[in-house]
């Protein structure tokens, strides 16, 4: 056998163990995913998404927290919240998998039942280890809550678009809400804001989850549209929003952070960045 043929025969054996190896591997990152997802249920979504949000606003007794937190303006004209977390991992291959809920304001201001969402999906990069990032989406339109409550899957910058949002108090904050987008989205990785991106993100109902915990298959649009009583497991949720829609940001100075036309946060009014999205 020439020298060329053994290289041939090498290489065609080298190709066979790659592909088998990514079969492989693409097979016990999709595996995770859904056991991951799948074992998670509303109450102990409702508990999680409680203490994210929590981390995202302003707290009542420290006003000033307001100058690194989701601002109240923003809050008070949200028609929806989705708040979800997603934990990437993996080595060579890598997968991401998440799970969370959203809830819509109703015609008399209160906040529906929550409706379970997930998201997933498999990668291949130098990916080592696991990562935990924290989201919140703030849905500005009907047109943002319709897309969660008709079922089916929510392509972020698909079905609808989003920025990032905001943050901070101030005139800059009003200009922002002028003219927002239909979603504005936020993301914490290890207690900081990071500035990820969403675009391309698919969120999908969890109907198993919502039909374990109210009974039956109850639809998106009815847990959404104020048919479905608010279940006492999102008390503390709807508890925290109520809170920080309150917020007197009386004698809180003027310092927000706006997203620039490249998506990334600037400092308007303020002697220091509270984040900065290139760090992270």
């Amino acid at each position: 056998m020439s020298m060329l043929d053994k290289f041939r025969k090498g290489a065609q054996k080298a190709g066979l163990q790659a592909t088998a190896l990514v079969k492989e591997g693409s097979s016990r990152v999709a595996s995770g995913s859904r056991d991951f997802v799948q074992g998670f249920t509303l109450p102990g979504e409702a508990e999680k998404a409680a203490k994210i949000l929590e981390s995202f606003l302003a707290n009542p007794n420290h006003p000033e927290s307001a100058l690194n937190s989701i601002p109240t303006a923003v809050l008070q004209r949200a028609r929806g919240l989705a708040v979800f977390q997603v934990l990437k991992a993996g080595f060579m291959f890598s997968g991401k998998a998440g799970s969370g809920l959203v809830v819509a304001r109703l015609p008399d201001g209160s906040w529906s039942a929550p409706s379970c969402i997930a998201t997933g999906g498999l990668g291949w990069g130098l990916q080592i280890g696991a990562d935990i990032t924290d989201f919140v989406i703030v849905l500005n339109s009907e047109d943002a809550v319709k897309a969660f409550s008709i079922g089916g899957n929510v392509t972020i910058g698909g079905n609808i678009s989003a920025a990032a949002g905001p943050i901070g108090t101030g005139g800059s904050v009003q200009a922002t809400l002028a003219h927002p987008a239909p979603m504005f989205s936020y993301s914490k990785s290890k207690g900081l804001f990071a500035g990820l991106s969403l675009e391309g993100t698919v969120l999908i109902e969890r109907k198993d989850a919502n039909r374990d915990f109210y009974g039956s298959p109850v639809p998106a649009r009815d847990i959404l549209g104020g048919r479905v009583p608010p279940p006492e497991v999102a008390s503390r949720l709807y508890e925290i929003i109520e809170a920080a829609e309150g917020l007197d940001e009386t004698g809180v100075p003027q310092a927000a952070y706006v997203p620039s036309a490249t998506g990334q946060h600037m400092d308007v009014g303020s002697n220091h960045m509270v984040f900065d999205a290139e760090a992270h």
